[in-house]
């Protein structure tokens, strides 16, 4: 299974669908991993067709789905007893057909079943084994997906709760995205069969291989810091369970690796932080922020001193351009006798000389010291710009090149970084107009005087 195979196999599943690229890479890395998914949202969020369309992804797989209800019984889910083995004083089913026999199933309301059934599927969902009678029976299970409108509250339920390693929340389209929804094509396009269960067995064995780089553990300490100060418990075992997912994804990203070059976990990996470690949608935001601000650096940019600096500069320079002329200078008083004498047509351009004229003039050395103190201003607005850029461009386009970040994601990155490069630039900017109208102040080279007092500036 190649690189390419995989990106077909996303393109696939996220075709004619809406705001599901979370859903559908989540769907198939637990299928790849060999964990089950549970989503979680209301009716009519397109829960079923994911999975169908995860079946359809593995070529021959067989498929089983059920709604399950409290008045659902074992035969529904395991098959009918057999009669013959009755006969002969055995208690099995035939299971031919069933779950017991399938690759891939969809149980929908799977937290509504009876105790009965839970307890059975505990067993096929963690073992991958089946109770026939008297004996065990392996299953062929590839993943199973769960759905439910609610994350149950039910202490006795949290068992198996905790057998689903993904918990994706699945909610409805955002309003912008409403019109795309009505124009989609009446029947979706479907995957094609691209994967067989050799492919899985080879990832699976390639994941074996692939290490946890000390960076990647050091971000897992700290994640787990945070889960611990926020009261999201995690277990030992889904801790374990986020590690298998981690190498799956980093293996079946990467090329062929070497005993000098082994495959590793990615930082940029742990875009799965909140889908494995919440136990409820709620417990996710806060996780995804963390991802976004300790993986991706996509916070806004501090520029609080470079904003006040420039609002500084600003009212110091609207200050000197509006100043009067000093008292000795009766330079207003003609200004106000031209108002006053000018005929029509010609006192626009008398007034705008005599005005200029009225405005306070500045020493050279007044303008120069203006001009320098706003210098080291616009030199660390300078740095403060080229290293929002680089920033920028080096997340981008490592979210670009990363084959499981879901497409929302990056387009959220990147448009946090781009904002930053955007609000530094137009500081910048300012800086710029500013220093000009600085050295646009009206000055007089015979004027003597030493250098004003600084802008004051606070970081």
């Amino acid at each position: 299974m190649d690189t390419q195979t995989l990106q077909d196999c996303l393109a696939d599943l996220d075709r004619d669908l809406l705001q599901r690229d979370e859903a559908v890479r989540l769907l198939l890395l637990g299928a790849l991993a060999g964990e089950h998914v549970l989503l979680i949202g209301p009716p009519g969020t397109a829960k079923s067709e994911l999975a169908r369309r995860l079946h359809r992804v593995f070529g021959g797989a067989r498929y089983f789905e059920r709604l399950l209800t409290r008045f659902s019984v074992p035969e529904e889910l395991f098959g009918p007893l057999s009669l013959k083995a009755l006969e002969e004083d055995r208690y099995e089913r035939l299971t031919d057909g069933f779950l017991p026999t399938a690759q891939v199933a969809f149980l929908d309301e799977v937290f509504k079943a009876n105790s009965a059934i839970l307890n059975a599927l505990l067993t096929l969902l963690n073992e991958r084994e089946f109770d026939n009678g008297s004996g065990r029976v392996a299953v062929p299970l590839i993943s199973v997906v769960g759905a439910t409108n609610d994350v149950p509250d039910d202490d006795a339920l949290q068992a198996f709760h905790d057998r689903f390693a993904l918990r994706v929340p699945v909610g409805p389209l955002a309003q912008d995205r409403f019109t795309a929804l009505l124009q989609l094509p009446a029947q979706l396009s479907q995957p094609q069969p691209r994967l067989r269960q050799s492919d899985l067995d080879a990832l699976r064995q390639r994941a074996q291989a692939v290490v946890l780089p000390p960076p990647v553990i050091d971000l897992l300490v700290k994640a787990r810091a945070f889960c611990e100060a926020q009261s999201v418990a995690v277990s030992d075992r889904r801790w374990r369970k986020l590690v298998g997912l981690l190498q799956v994804q980093a293996a079946s990203r990467a090329g062929a690796a070497t005993a000098s070059a082994p495959t590793q976990v990615d930082a940029w990996d742990l875009w799965l932080l909140p889908f494995v470690l919440a136990a409820r949608p709620a417990q996710g935001p806060g996780l995804k922020d963390w991802f976004m601000a300790r993986v991706a650096q996509a916070l806004p940019v501090d520029v609080v001193w470079l904003q006040r600096a420039v609002e500084a500069f600003e009212k110091q320079v609207e200050i000197e351009e509006s100043a009067p002329a000093t008292a000795t200078d009766d330079s207003a008083g003609k200004l106000a006798l031209a108002r006053s004498m000018a005929a029509p047509g010609s006192e626009q351009v008398l007034v705008r000389r005599l005005a200029e004229q009225a405005r306070k003039r500045y020493s050279l050395l007044h303008v120069q010291a203006r001009l320098a103190q706003l210098d080291e201003v616009r030199e660390r607005a300078a740095a403060a710009l080229q290293t929002v850029k680089a920033t920028s461009n080096m997340v981008t386009a490592q979210a670009a090149a990363h084959l499981w970040l879901p497409p929302q994601w990056r387009d959220a990155i990147s448009a946090v970084h781009a904002a930053n490069v955007s609000a530094v630039a137009q500081l910048v900017a300012r800086a710029d107009a500013v220093h000009e109208a600085f050295a646009a102040l009206p000055m007089d080279a015979a004027m003597e005087g030493g250098a004003p007092p600084a802008v004051v500036l606070t970081d």
